[in-house]
C-alpha cells in the first residue's frame, strides 16, 4: 500500500473529511487530497513534506514510523548518493581534493633536471678550463642522468564492519559506501539483522533510529535516537558512532 492511500484509508477509519483534517493540520484540504494521490512536489521541498506527513500522522492517530517509513522508501531523493545527504544535513564535511602529478608533468620535471644537470656541468668544465694551463685541451662532459625515484605505495585502512539490528521495531535502511555505492535499500523487520562491510566509510540513513542497535567492528554503540527519528550516521574504523 502507498503513503497516499495509506493517508486516506487512516483518514476514512478516523471518520474525517479532507476539511475536518484540514482544521487539524492547518495543512489546505486541497493538498491534503494531493497527497492521498501521491504528489508531494507542491510543499516546498522534502523537508517541508516530511514536516506535514508527521503532523497527518499525529492528527490521524496513525502510527507515525510506518507513516515516515512510506514517506522515505517513496518520497526520498534516492538517486543522490548518501555522501551528498550528509553534506546537506551537516553530518560530514567535503572531502579535500588531493593534488595529483601527471605523467606528463613528472617526464617534464625529470627532462628539465637533466637539462639543468648537464647545462651546469657545461659550465663548470668551461669555467675550470679557462683558468686551467692545459686550455688547448677540449674538456670533457659527462651527463649524469638522474636515477629515478620510488613511487610510494597508498596503503588502505582498516576495515570498518557494521552490524544493524532492528531490536525495538522494524525500520527502513539505505545502506552506501563513501563513494556513494547502495549496499542496501529496504526494510528491517523487528528482531532482524544485517552485516555490511567496507574499507573506507558506511553511510547509513536510519528510518526509525530509535529501533536499531549498532555493533562497529565488534563495539557496542550509543543511541542512534528515539523511536520514529529519522537519523543519518557515518560509520568509519575510528568513529565513536
Amino acid at each position: 500500500m502507498s503513503l497516499g492511500s495509506t493517508i486516506a484509508t487512516a483518514r476514512k477509519s478516523a471518520g474525517m473529511s479532507l476539511d475536518d483534517l484540514a482544521e487539524r493540520t492547518s495543512i489546505r484540504a486541497s493538498l491534503l487530497r494531493e497527497f492521498e494521490n501521491n504528489h508531494f512536489e507542491r510543499c516546498g521541498g522534502e523537508t517541508y513534506a516530511r514536516g506535514h506527513v508527521r503532523n497527518v500522522a499525529v492528527a490521524l492517530g496513525a502510527d507515525l514510523a510506518t507513516f515516515l517509513e512510506l514517506f522515505d522508501a517513496e518520497q526520498s531523493t534516492a538517486s543522490r548518493s548518501m555522501y551528498d545527504l550528509l553534506i546537506e544535513n551537516n553530518v560530514t564535511t567535503p572531502r579535500s581534493e588531493k593534488s595529483r602529478v601527471s605523467i606528463k608533468t613528472l617526464a617534464v620535471i625529470s627532462a628539465s633536471a637533466v637539462i639543468l644537470v648537464g647545462g651546469g656541468q657545461i659550465i663548470i668544465s668551461n669555467m675550470n678550463s679557462t683558468n686551467s694551463p692545459t686550455a688547448s685541451q677540449s674538456p670533457s662532459i659527462t651527463v649524469v642522468s638522474p636515477r629515478p625515484t620510488a613511487t610510494p605505495i597508498a596503503t588502505s585502512g582498516s576495515n570498518v564492519n557494521l552490524e544493524l539490528k532492528a531490536t525495538r521495531g522494524s525500520t527502513w535502511l539505505l545502506v552506501s559506501d563513501l563513494s556513494g555505492t547502495v549496499l542496501y535499500s529496504g526494510r528491517l523487520s523487528q528482531g532482524e539483522s544485517k552485516a555490511f562491510s567496507s574499507t573506507t566509510l558506511i553511510n547509513v540513513r536510519f528510518g526509525n533510529a530509535g529501533a536499531v542497535d549498532a555493533l562497529l567492528n565488534g563495539i557496542a554503540q550509543p543511541s542512534l535516537g528515539v523511536i520514529g527519528e529519522v537519523v543519518d550516521r557515518s560509520f568509519g574504523a575510528n568513529s565513536s558512532n
